[in-house]
């Protein structure tokens, strides 16, 4: 029995009218069909032209800075192939939210901060469903119930802030199949969510599909996320469509260099100290010449015996109610009871899920936070004690680049500072030429200098905050999520970088992820935290074999695999 087509995009091309007002190519002649109940995933490195893609569809793409150079996307509506590149706005805002909707990337820049979260599901109902106002709450409290939401009646309350990302990442699914459109389209739904969490929302998108057969196209740049979920994978490179086929098929054949190098790229394929591959590896090599192997014999790792850190029953507790006179009536623990050592030169691993307390243990370290009580001590010194020259010897890797850069401030300049305001540079001029070396150092060029953050990529930008955070010589680093939001050829590209840097300026790194996979590549020894405990610490390599902990053994059955 033939299938039934929901979407084709035929012969499409997409170009961006730049400031200079030439035409740059961000999308170049792609096909792609899916079918009814079918979940197509569209892959690529950033970049790509995946999200392109996606906002075409709904004709989100703003018109002033856009051409549809040639091809058509049709879809079917109303039992006809309509072009939704020529529809009017009357008709397309009755597709869209009905028929089409979207989850986008970054729920909490996707809902509106100013509206609490059940009555931005209730406005979606209200638009598109002829129904008085109690009966389109009850539909909003069915749905939250459906997206297994905690207390529903309670999220209906509450603003965005106020839920952690799971919770905002359900609720855009709720606000999403609220009309149960024909087609959702997934915009990497799940890249900053920790393993169960990511696990957890796949299962639910599974579900939600199969209950009302609806057709899916989900867009992310790991393989192992899209294994779990998808009938049929589509390959990107540069706005081209590399290859496409089955999942099983693409996965355990592909025949694409480009396919195969985001296959390689994955950290858990690789044992600590091994080299990790990069598409420019498989690009521009004979892919049988590529040694994707180290020569190492050993993985076995010997802990050096100097303790540069040592946390003495730490606890940070943040006040979540007081009375009228302020005083505390209730808080939240954070971090409760922590004790550890981390020793000089290694590299130590943190993870757990959101919320558990991994970020402020971090802060913690680095006085970002106050400590309720306990002690951290810093080469058997008290950290109190430590005042300007301990911000020299400790710095912090942001999760977010971006935002951890001034986007007013060259880049240069941002690098520049800390060296003036540490006298390690006599002057500017001494500055610059340190900065420049650092540039190099991490990969970038002199002449990036003299540039913003805005004009470089994610991953060049994590290079920048890297350089930043080496330019003091500091001997502990707190890497906080710093290769999350990368795709999987430029977190290689990072992490052979961490590394790299590593054995060069002999520096011993806290390294906080939610992927455990990166971690366990990366890290010597992990501490995994729960609701602000200690769950289990010991040998990356050994608790990865045989975790003590339950709840470290559903962490590491929750990591996506390519089956």
């Amino acid at each position: 029995m033939p299938q039934t087509a929901i979407l084709k995009i035929k012969n499409l091309s997409i170009d961006f009218i730049t400031s200079q007002n030439t035409l740059s190519r961000v999308i170049d002649n792609i096909n792609i069909e899916i079918n009814k109940g079918e979940i197509v995933a569209i892959v690529g490195e950033s970049g790509s032209g995946k999200s392109v893609t996606s906002l075409a569809i709904l004709q989100l793409l703003p018109k002033q800075k856009v051409q549809y150079s040639s091809g058509e996307i049709l879809f079917n509506y109303q039992n006809e192939n309509v072009n939704l590149l020529g529809l009017n706005k009357e008709v397309l805002t009755k597709i869209r939210g009905k028929k089409i909707a979207m989850i986008f990337q970054e729920p909490m820049t996707s809902l509106n901060p100013l509206i609490t979260c059940g009555n931005q599901v209730l406005e979606a109902i209200m638009l598109h469903k002829k129904i008085n106002k109690t009966a389109a709450i009850q539909q909003v409290l069915k749905l939250f119930e459906k997206v297994k939401l905690p207390n529903p009646s309670a999220i209906f309350k509450r603003y965005p802030h106020q839920l952690s990302g799971g919770q905002k990442q359900r609720v855009m699914i709720a606000m999403a199949i609220c009309c149960e459109p024909d087609l959702l389209i997934c915009d990497e739904p799940t890249t900053a969510l920790d393993v169960t969490v990511q696990k957890n929302i796949l299962l639910l998108i599974k579900e939600l599909q199969q209950e009302n057969n609806m057709s899916v196209i989900f867009i992310s740049h790991d393989l192992g996320v899209v294994a779990e979920i998808a009938d049929k994978i589509v390959v990107l490179y540069k706005g081209k469509i590399i290859e496409k086929n089955t999942t099983q098929q693409l996965l355990h054949f592909p025949q694409e260099a480009y396919t195969k190098a985001l296959l390689a790229c994955r950290p858990a394929l690789y044992k600590k100290g091994e080299r990790l591959p990069v598409v420019a590896n498989f690009l521009n090599e004979n892919l049988s010449t590529i040694s994707l192997k180290n020569n190492s014999d050993t993985n076995e790792i010997i802990l050096p015996l100097q303790t540069l850190i040592e946390l003495q029953n730490v606890k940070v507790y943040f006040t979540t109610k007081r009375n009228f006179l302020g005083k505390e009536l209730a808080n939240f623990k954070a971090v409760d009871d922590v004790s550890f050592k981390i020793y000089k030169g290694e590299t130590l691993g943190l993870v757990g899920e959101s919320g558990c307390g991994k970020t402020t243990l971090g802060r913690a370290i680095l006085q970002l936070v106050e400590t309720t009580s306990g002690t951290i001590l810093y080469k058997n010194f008290s950290k109190e004690i430590q005042t300007k020259e301990f911000r020299k010897k400790m710095q912090l890797i942001f999760q977010d680049p971006y935002s951890s850069l001034n986007p007013s401030i060259l880049i240069g300049e941002a690098i520049a500072e800390p060296l003036m305001l540490h006298n390690i540079a006599i002057n500017k001029t001494k500055a610059k030429e340190t900065v420049i070396h650092l540039l190099e150092k991490v990969g970038l060029h002199a002449n990036d200098y003299k540039k913003y953050p805005h004009e470089f990529s994610g991953g060049q930008r994590q290079r920048i905050v890297i350089a930043r955070a080496l330019a003091l010589q500091p001997e502990f680093i707190v890497c906080d999520e710093s290769v999350s939001a990368l795709d999987v050829s430029v977190q290689a590209q990072v992490l052979n970088l961490l590394n790299d840097l590593k054995n060069e300026f002999k520096f011993t790194a806290l390294f906080i992820s939610h992927d455990l996979s990166v971690v366990k590549y990366l890290s010597d020894r992990i501490i995994v935290m729960k609701n602000g405990k200690i769950e289990e610490i010991g040998n990356a390599e050994q608790i990865f074999a045989n975790p003590q902990s339950n709840y470290t053994q559903q962490l590491i059955s929750a990591i996506p695999v390519v089956a």
